[in-house]
């Protein structure tokens, strides 16, 4: 069983639903990523997913494009966050680590370089925006041999035959995206999010993380009344930001986002077991 699917089961036998924050690698800074992972956790963080810079994130909005031009103005590379996952790990063996990002650095390392490499840094799964699953099994290959997981996106538009597709080569678990566009935009109709997951799970027994549009520990608790995660990226990425541009330095920019983190923590596990 993989550290990610593990820590659902461990969840689950446990009436409780996974917080996953999101961040961008290397932002605000370089020295922030892995002393906020560590604080992620001690704020109730269940996995972890890390952001790989890109210069064209198109599945974001305007919020993280920011962060991504920031980190990638501090220098990170892919092969800069595996660096960070493997500091993390010299603390943190427990937490799943999920790497978000695009194809491209991906393919320029190469698939079984970069599974080799992901593996003996502790990550512990992959998620590709812009890979379908027409064209997955290449790197799917490389993955599974090395026992990473490879996460897909559901969306509200996607038919229920492609849905069935996803599911049977998905593993760890599935990423509903619960609102049409990109990240941080629009508001959450839940009834249409719990129709959405009820034909995810008619195809699969994997767990269902949300994301997207959870905000506040409401949004959250709202989203994990139907889930069994809830994802936060932007609404955090964004709380280091104001931090940052209100003349705060990066130990301000954790505060503010931890604080958010801790918030929101709260409203899931108000949520009835």
């Amino acid at each position: 069983m993989s550290r990610l699917a593990g820590r659902f089961q461990q969840l689950a036998e446990r009436g409780r639903k996974a917080l996953i924050p999101y961040m961008v690698a290397g932002d605000p800074a370089l020295d922030v990523t892995v002393p906020l992972m560590h604080a992620m956790v001690r704020a109730g963080a269940d996995i972890i997913e890390l952001g790989v810079p890109f210069s064209d994130p198109m599945s974001e909005g305007p919020v993280l494009q920011l962060g991504h031009e920031r980190a990638l103005a501090n220098g990170v590379s892919l092969r800069t966050v595996l660096q960070m996952v493997s500091e993390f790990r010299k603390e943190d063996t427990d937490t799943p680590v999920l790497l978000m990002g695009y194809a491209n650095p991906v393919v320029h390392m190469g698939y079984a370089a970069f599974a080799n490499a992901a593996a003996a840094a502790g990550v512990d799964a992959l998620l590709t925006v812009d890979i379908p699953p027409e064209e997955v099994a290449p790197v799917n290959a490389e993955l599974q041999r090395v026992g990473m997981d490879n996460i897909f996106l559901v969306a509200p538009t996607t038919p229920t035959q492609r849905i069935k597709r996803i599911t049977d080569i998905a593993s760890g678990f599935i990423y509903y995206v619960s609102l049409k566009g990109v990240t941080g935009a629009g508001h959450l109709d839940i009834e249409d999010v719990a129709y959405h997951l009820g034909l995810i799970r008619e195809q699969s027994s994997l767990p269902v993380a949300v994301g997207f549009g959870i905000k506040d520990a409401a949004s959250a608790r709202a989203i994990a009344g139907v889930a069994d995660g809830v994802v936060v990226g932007s609404a955090l990425v964004d709380a280091m930001a104001c931090a940052i541009n209100a003349g705060g330095d990066s130990e301000k920019a954790m505060a503010a986002a931890i604080s958010l983190l801790a918030e929101i923590r709260q409203g899931i596990d108000s949520v009835p077991s």
